[in-house]
Protein backbone atom coordinates (compact mmCIF):
# COMPACT_ATOMS: atom_id res chain seq x y z
CA UNK A 1 0.00 0.00 0.00
CA UNK A 2 2.81 2.42 0.83
CA UNK A 3 6.40 2.68 -0.34
CA UNK A 4 8.16 3.28 2.95
CA UNK A 5 7.92 3.39 6.74
CA UNK A 6 4.55 4.27 8.24
CA UNK A 7 4.45 5.97 11.63
CA UNK A 8 1.38 6.40 13.80
CA UNK A 9 1.79 9.06 16.44
CA UNK A 10 -0.84 7.87 18.86
CA UNK A 11 -2.95 4.75 18.46
CA UNK A 12 -6.20 5.28 20.31
CA UNK A 13 -9.64 4.28 19.09
CA UNK A 14 -9.50 6.09 15.76
CA UNK A 15 -5.84 5.48 15.00
CA UNK A 16 -6.19 1.78 15.74
CA UNK A 17 -9.36 1.59 13.60
CA UNK A 18 -7.48 3.04 10.62
CA UNK A 19 -4.50 0.77 11.23
CA UNK A 20 -6.76 -2.28 11.39
CA UNK A 21 -8.36 -1.30 8.10
CA UNK A 22 -4.98 -0.82 6.41
CA UNK A 23 -3.64 -4.13 7.74
CA UNK A 24 -6.73 -5.91 6.42
CA UNK A 25 -6.06 -4.29 3.04
CA UNK A 26 -2.51 -5.65 2.94
CA UNK A 27 -0.26 -3.19 4.75
CA UNK A 28 2.92 -4.96 5.91
CA UNK A 29 2.98 -4.85 9.73
CA UNK A 30 6.78 -4.67 9.73
CA UNK A 31 6.58 -1.32 7.92
CA UNK A 32 4.60 0.21 10.80
CA UNK A 33 5.92 2.03 13.86
CA UNK A 34 3.44 3.10 16.53
CA UNK A 35 4.55 5.77 18.98
CA UNK A 36 2.29 5.66 22.01
CA UNK A 37 3.30 5.85 25.70
CA UNK A 38 0.45 3.44 26.51
CA UNK A 39 2.24 0.74 24.48
CA UNK A 40 -0.99 -0.77 23.08
CA UNK A 41 -1.08 -4.44 22.16
CA UNK A 42 -1.03 -4.64 18.36
CA UNK A 43 -0.59 -7.39 15.74
CA UNK A 44 2.76 -9.15 15.54
CA UNK A 45 5.36 -7.37 13.46
CA UNK A 46 4.37 -3.82 14.36
CA UNK A 47 7.01 -1.88 16.28
CA UNK A 48 5.44 -0.20 19.31
CA UNK A 49 7.56 2.36 21.17
CA UNK A 50 6.78 4.91 23.90
CA UNK A 51 8.64 7.92 22.47
CA UNK A 52 9.53 9.38 19.09
CA UNK A 53 12.76 7.71 17.91
CA UNK A 54 15.90 9.63 17.16
CA UNK A 55 18.21 9.14 14.19
CA UNK A 56 16.72 6.65 11.74
CA UNK A 57 15.05 6.58 8.34
CA UNK A 58 12.26 9.18 8.22
CA UNK A 59 8.70 7.96 7.72
CA UNK A 60 7.10 7.97 4.29
CA UNK A 61 3.69 8.47 5.90
CA UNK A 62 3.12 9.96 9.33
CA UNK A 63 -0.37 9.74 10.82
CA UNK A 64 -1.07 12.25 13.57
CA UNK A 65 -3.60 10.49 15.81
CA UNK A 66 -2.93 12.05 19.21
CA UNK A 67 -5.13 14.34 21.25
CA UNK A 68 -5.17 17.77 19.55
CA UNK A 69 -3.67 19.56 22.55
CA UNK A 70 -0.62 17.26 22.47
CA UNK A 71 0.65 18.69 19.17
CA UNK A 72 2.49 21.46 21.00
CA UNK A 73 4.33 18.84 23.06
CA UNK A 74 5.34 16.45 20.29
CA UNK A 75 5.70 18.96 17.46
CA UNK A 76 9.35 19.89 18.14
CA UNK A 77 10.37 16.21 18.35
CA UNK A 78 8.53 15.33 15.13
CA UNK A 79 10.04 18.31 13.32
CA UNK A 80 13.49 16.75 13.83
CA UNK A 81 12.60 13.43 12.15
CA UNK A 82 10.28 14.29 9.25
CA UNK A 83 11.58 15.43 5.86
CA UNK A 84 10.19 17.28 2.86
CA UNK A 85 8.88 14.04 1.30
CA UNK A 86 7.09 12.85 4.44
CA UNK A 87 3.33 12.80 3.85
CA UNK A 88 1.54 14.14 6.93
CA UNK A 89 -1.95 12.78 7.47
CA UNK A 90 -3.71 14.43 10.40
CA UNK A 91 -6.90 13.31 12.11
CA UNK A 92 -6.54 15.91 14.87
CA UNK A 93 -10.01 17.31 15.47
CA UNK A 94 -10.12 21.09 15.10
CA UNK A 95 -6.42 21.50 14.22
CA UNK A 96 -5.99 23.36 10.93
CA UNK A 97 -3.38 22.71 8.25
CA UNK A 98 -1.72 26.04 8.97
CA UNK A 99 -1.27 25.08 12.62
CA UNK A 100 0.26 21.73 11.71
CA UNK A 101 2.58 23.42 9.23
CA UNK A 102 3.73 25.84 11.92
CA UNK A 103 4.92 22.84 13.95
CA UNK A 104 6.14 20.80 10.96
CA UNK A 105 7.46 23.26 8.34
CA UNK A 106 9.48 20.81 6.23
CA UNK A 107 6.89 18.38 4.78
CA UNK A 108 5.42 19.60 1.50
CA UNK A 109 2.20 17.62 1.80
CA UNK A 110 -0.12 17.96 4.78
CA UNK A 111 -3.60 16.47 4.49
CA UNK A 112 -6.37 16.69 7.06
CA UNK A 113 -8.74 13.76 7.32
CA UNK A 114 -11.80 13.18 9.45
CA UNK A 115 -12.44 9.41 9.50
CA UNK A 116 -14.79 7.44 11.72
CA UNK A 117 -14.50 4.17 13.60
CA UNK A 118 -16.29 1.89 11.08
CA UNK A 119 -13.04 2.31 9.12
CA UNK A 120 -11.81 -0.71 11.07
CA UNK A 121 -14.15 -2.95 9.03
CA UNK A 122 -13.88 -1.01 5.76
CA UNK A 123 -17.29 0.62 6.27
CA UNK A 124 -16.19 4.04 7.45
CA UNK A 125 -16.22 7.41 5.77
CA UNK A 126 -13.15 9.64 5.52
CA UNK A 127 -13.45 13.30 4.59
CA UNK A 128 -10.20 14.87 3.36
CA UNK A 129 -8.83 18.35 2.69
CA UNK A 130 -5.48 19.29 1.19
CA UNK A 131 -4.63 22.99 1.00
CA UNK A 132 -3.41 23.52 -2.54
CA UNK A 133 -3.36 19.80 -3.19
CA UNK A 134 -3.07 18.72 -6.82
CA UNK A 135 -4.87 15.90 -8.63
CA UNK A 136 -2.00 13.45 -8.07
CA UNK A 137 -2.06 14.03 -4.31
CA UNK A 138 -5.82 13.59 -4.20
CA UNK A 139 -5.55 10.34 -6.10
CA UNK A 140 -2.84 9.11 -3.73
CA UNK A 141 -4.83 9.99 -0.62
CA UNK A 142 -8.06 8.57 -2.03
CA UNK A 143 -6.28 5.28 -2.76
CA UNK A 144 -4.88 5.30 0.76
CA UNK A 145 -8.28 5.86 2.34
CA UNK A 146 -10.40 3.65 0.05
CA UNK A 147 -9.72 0.46 2.08
CA UNK A 148 -11.33 2.20 5.07
CA UNK A 149 -14.63 2.92 3.28
CA UNK A 150 -16.13 5.89 1.45
CA UNK A 151 -13.94 8.92 0.71
CA UNK A 152 -15.17 12.50 0.34
CA UNK A 153 -13.26 15.74 -0.28
CA UNK A 154 -14.02 19.28 0.88
CA UNK A 155 -12.52 22.46 -0.54
CA UNK A 156 -13.35 24.69 2.44
CA UNK A 157 -11.37 23.61 5.50
CA UNK A 158 -13.90 25.40 7.70
CA UNK A 159 -16.45 22.71 6.85
CA UNK A 160 -14.50 20.26 9.00
CA UNK A 161 -16.52 21.43 12.01
CA UNK A 162 -19.71 20.20 10.32
CA UNK A 163 -17.99 17.04 9.06
CA UNK A 164 -16.71 16.26 12.55
CA UNK A 165 -20.21 16.61 13.97
CA UNK A 166 -21.95 14.56 11.27
CA UNK A 167 -19.69 11.69 10.24
CA UNK A 168 -16.83 11.91 12.75
CA UNK A 169 -19.00 11.84 15.86
CA UNK A 170 -21.99 10.32 14.04
CA UNK A 171 -21.31 6.65 14.87
CA UNK A 172 -21.68 7.42 18.58
CA UNK A 173 -25.03 9.07 17.92
CA UNK A 174 -26.18 6.07 15.86
CA UNK A 175 -25.07 3.70 18.62
CA UNK A 176 -27.11 5.69 21.12
CA UNK A 177 -30.13 5.45 18.82
CA UNK A 178 -29.70 1.67 18.57
CA UNK A 179 -29.48 1.48 22.34
CA UNK A 180 -32.63 3.59 22.68
CA UNK A 181 -34.51 1.35 20.23
CA UNK A 182 -33.48 -1.74 22.19
CA UNK A 183 -34.40 -0.22 25.56
CA UNK A 184 -37.79 0.84 24.23
CA UNK A 185 -38.40 -2.64 22.85
CA UNK A 186 -37.46 -4.20 26.17
CA UNK A 187 -39.81 -1.81 27.95
CA UNK A 188 -42.62 -3.24 25.81
CA UNK A 189 -41.83 -6.74 27.06
CA UNK A 190 -39.16 -8.15 24.75
CA UNK A 191 -36.15 -9.87 26.35
CA UNK A 192 -33.28 -7.35 26.50
CA UNK A 193 -30.89 -9.44 24.39
CA UNK A 194 -33.51 -10.08 21.74
CA UNK A 195 -34.52 -6.42 21.64
CA UNK A 196 -30.89 -5.47 21.06
CA UNK A 197 -30.52 -8.01 18.24
CA UNK A 198 -33.65 -6.67 16.59
CA UNK A 199 -32.42 -3.09 16.92
CA UNK A 200 -29.01 -3.91 15.41
CA UNK A 201 -30.50 -5.82 12.49
CA UNK A 202 -33.13 -3.17 11.83
CA UNK A 203 -30.62 -0.33 11.68
CA UNK A 204 -28.15 -2.34 9.60
CA UNK A 205 -30.78 -3.42 7.09
CA UNK A 206 -32.41 -0.02 6.85
CA UNK A 207 -29.06 1.71 6.25
CA UNK A 208 -28.13 -0.81 3.55
CA UNK A 209 -31.52 -0.39 1.87
CA UNK A 210 -31.26 3.39 1.93
CA UNK A 211 -27.67 3.39 0.66
CA UNK A 212 -28.61 1.23 -2.33
CA UNK A 213 -31.82 3.04 -3.21
CA UNK A 214 -32.41 5.85 -5.69
CA UNK A 215 -35.11 7.18 -3.37
CA UNK A 216 -34.46 9.52 -0.47
CA UNK A 217 -35.04 8.69 3.20
CA UNK A 218 -38.35 10.56 3.32
CA UNK A 219 -39.75 8.49 0.45
CA UNK A 220 -38.44 5.26 1.92
CA UNK A 221 -40.12 6.08 5.23
CA UNK A 222 -43.36 6.67 3.37
CA UNK A 223 -43.13 3.17 1.88
CA UNK A 224 -43.20 1.74 5.41
CA UNK A 225 -46.10 3.93 6.52
CA UNK A 226 -49.74 3.01 6.02
CA UNK A 227 -52.41 5.64 6.76
CA UNK A 228 -53.48 5.40 10.39
CA UNK A 229 -51.18 2.40 10.84
CA UNK A 230 -48.58 1.54 13.47
CA UNK A 231 -45.69 3.32 11.75
CA UNK A 232 -47.78 6.46 11.32
CA UNK A 233 -48.57 6.42 15.04
CA UNK A 234 -44.88 6.27 15.90
CA UNK A 235 -43.84 8.90 13.36
CA UNK A 236 -46.46 11.24 14.81
CA UNK A 237 -44.35 11.34 17.99
CA UNK A 238 -41.06 11.90 16.15
CA UNK A 239 -42.60 14.54 13.88
CA UNK A 240 -44.52 16.43 16.56
CA UNK A 241 -43.09 19.96 16.52
CA UNK A 242 -40.17 18.45 14.54
CA UNK A 243 -39.02 16.89 17.82
CA UNK A 244 -36.66 14.32 16.31
CA UNK A 245 -35.09 16.70 13.78
CA UNK A 246 -34.65 19.31 16.49
CA UNK A 247 -32.77 17.05 18.88
CA UNK A 248 -30.52 15.76 16.08
CA UNK A 249 -29.81 19.32 14.92
CA UNK A 250 -28.96 20.37 18.47
CA UNK A 251 -26.72 17.32 18.90
CA UNK A 252 -24.70 18.09 15.77
CA UNK A 253 -24.54 21.79 16.58
CA UNK A 254 -23.04 21.01 20.00
CA UNK A 255 -20.41 18.76 18.44
CA UNK A 256 -19.57 21.38 15.79
CA UNK A 257 -19.21 24.08 18.45
CA UNK A 258 -16.76 21.89 20.34
CA UNK A 259 -14.76 21.36 17.16
CA UNK A 260 -14.55 25.13 16.72
CA UNK A 261 -13.42 25.52 20.35
CA UNK A 262 -10.64 22.99 19.78
CA UNK A 263 -9.45 24.92 16.74
CA UNK A 264 -8.95 28.00 18.93
CA UNK A 265 -7.26 26.16 21.79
Amino acid sequence: MMDGPVWLIGCGNMGSAMLKGWLSAGLDPTAVTVVDPALPTLPTGIRVIPVIPGAESPPHLLLLAIKPQMLRQVGPELARVVVADTLILSILAGVEVATIRAHLPLPRQIVRVMPNTPASIGKGVSVAHAAGGNAALREQITSLLNPLGAVEWIEDEGLFHAVTALSGSGPAFVFRFIDALAEAGAALGLPQDQALRLAFATVEGSAALAAGSDEGPTTLAAHVTSPNGTTAAGLAILDDAHAFKTIVAETLAAAARRSEELSRA
